[in-house]
């Protein structure tokens, strides 16, 4: 299928979902960054989302009535399997990314679809589940998987199908590849990878399915009144992380990993990150989403880009990237950098406290804050005088964790709360694959390397064997979280209705 001057569709799959939650649309910048690399390559780029369908078709019929019940007990979301055919078919590579570990089932199976019915088709995947699962991706139909940061790797491959029909890409750092039934991984080299993010082109969000995202209006955080106008994007000022927890894929992505050093902290330049919210604000983005992996960690740079943006004309809102340390100056508020966010535009924060254990935060957690020192309640007062919505976060069932630690964790939360926290999130560990927990948990019996995906998600605990059971994990994440949020809160988590262009919007 391979021509001169091949097309490549980057294609987001139908979605899959816990019955009685809400499902939302992927739309991760994956695909728009890639899509900008084509673009400045020269190469005719398509995106199209499963999960929406575009101004093709109905809304209604591709998301809002598309649920249909799957043998794990799941619910896909998305148009149905002819119109993905119809949407690949006049494309010669069909790029699938699978970032997140619960969607690789409907990654994999919208795989084998395309490669039943279009055998000469390139398929290429990346993400780091997919780089963590290369036999199950190649076993799926797969071509070949990014091991890396892709934009340059892509426009490689595009290159070599413009050169052959049958392309070796084999030879493609960044690249695994099945060879004579044997897969075959290039790493990425060092020179390869991006240290000066500015040379990257800008993300063409212009592809993505905008208004009908905004229609749905389910990004993946906040919360918004019933009222609010969503027109939201997502952008991120940096990559990378000073810190590398055991649970993030972040530590795994060294020098000595096929990925390379990616894990390291860089950042875009104050001039790109406003050119990148202009250029959002002209496809009519109100809300911008910031999810850098740590937007704080340089704190000069943080408190000048912030002021630089505060007049953009956007609602600044934050999804990831905020370490509590970042927060505190010497163990108390950080008010210079509190002040900075709320004049950019911050509304809430959550803070991802992790642990009430220091054995536990120097073991999983790169030690990156003692909380016996750090003066908390005086944080979460800083906060709500700013007038910051504050929740915070704690991961609950490490394989060597006591009881006693998960309830010395469980009594932060609950002091957090009586000092002022807005509310408290618990969340069950996760080994997730591409992190060395994932490793760690395979290697010590924790977890089968050959575990079924449609398992791991945030409901359950996926490991056994650890010192508390995973059954009374699950008790006590429930009990915690009952226990210690207001029932208004509790509320809205368990219906999650959003606005919808009509009361079509019920969870499922």
């Amino acid at each position: 299928m391979a021509s001169r001057n091949p097309r490549v569709l980057l294609l987001y799959p139908p979605n899959q979902s816990l019955p009685r939650t809400m499902c939302k649309p992927n739309g991760s910048l994956a695909y728009p960054s890639l899509a900008g690399a084509l673009r400045r390559h020269g190469t005719d780029v398509g995106l199209f989302d499963a999960c929406v369908g575009d101004d093709s078709d109905d809304l209604d019929e591709a998301f809002y009535n598309s649920p249909t019940e799957l043998p794990s007990g799941l619910l896909r979301t998305g148009v149905p399997d002819e119109r993905i055919l119809a949407a690949v078919a006049e494309y010669d590579i069909v790029g699938i990314t699978s970032i997140f570990t619960e969607q690789e089932t409907m990654v994999l199976r919208t795989a084998r679809l395309i490669r039943e019915h279009f055998p000469g088709k390139i398929l290429l995947s990346g993400g780091v589940n997919a780089r963590s699962r290369l036999s199950r991706f190649f076993a799926a139909g797969f071509t070949a998987v990014c091991l890396s940061e892709s934009e340059e790797t892509i426009t490689r491959v595009v290159d070599a199908a413009r050169r052959s029909a049958t392309p070796d890409l084999s030879a493609i750092s960044g690249v695994a590849t099945v060879h004579d039934g044997r897969i075959r991984v290039n790493p990425v080299r060092a020179e390869e990878i991006r240290w000066d993010l500015d040379t990257l082109p800008v993300p063409a969000w212009d592809l993505l399915p905008n208004r009908r995202y905004w229609s749905i209006g389910r990004p993946h955080g906040g919360a918004f009144d019933a009222r609010t106008d969503l027109r939201y994007g997502s952008l991120m000022t940096s990559l990378g992380c000073p810190f590398h927890c055991a649970y993030c894929h972040i530590a795994g992505e060294t020098a000595e990993h096929p990925s390379g050093p990616i894990g390291r902290y860089r950042m875009k330049s104050d001039d790109r990150v406003l050119l990148e919210l202009e250029t959002l604000k002209g496809l009519g983005v109100r809300q911008v989403f910031i999810e850098d992996d740590s937007l704080l960690a340089d704190k000069k740079r943080c408190i000048r880009l912030l002021d630089k943006i505060r007049g953009a004309g956007v609602e600044i809102l934050d999804v990831n990237g905020v370490n509590v340390i970042h927060l505190l100056k010497r163990w108390q508020p950080d008010h210079e950098m509190l002040q900075a966010l709320v004049a950019a535009g911050f509304t809430e924060i959550v803070l991802p406290f992790e642990t009430g254990n220091l054995r536990v935060m120097r073991t999983y957690a790169s030690n990156k804050l003692n909380i016996d020192r750090s003066d908390i309640p005086a944080l979460i007062a800083a906060c709500k005088d700013y007038g910051l919505r504050i929740t915070g976060n704690y991961m609950l069932g490490y394989p060597d964790e006591t009881r006693a630690e998960i309830d010395n964790t469980v009594q932060l939360a609950r002091r957090h709360v009586a000092a002022g926290l807005d509310a408290a999130n618990f969340f069950l560990v996760m080994p997730l694959p591409g992190t060395p927990l994932y490793d760690l948990a395979c290697a010590r019996g924790h977890l089968d390397p050959d575990f079924d995906p449609d398992t791991m998600n945030w409901t359950r605990a996926n490991m056994r064997r650890t010192v508390v059971p995973p059954e009374e994990l699950e008790e006590i994440r429930d009990r915690a979280w009952e226990e210690i949020n207001d029932p208004a809160f509790k509320r809205y988590k368990r219906t999650m209705v959003v606005r919808t262009p009509t009361a079509r919007g019920a969870p499922w």
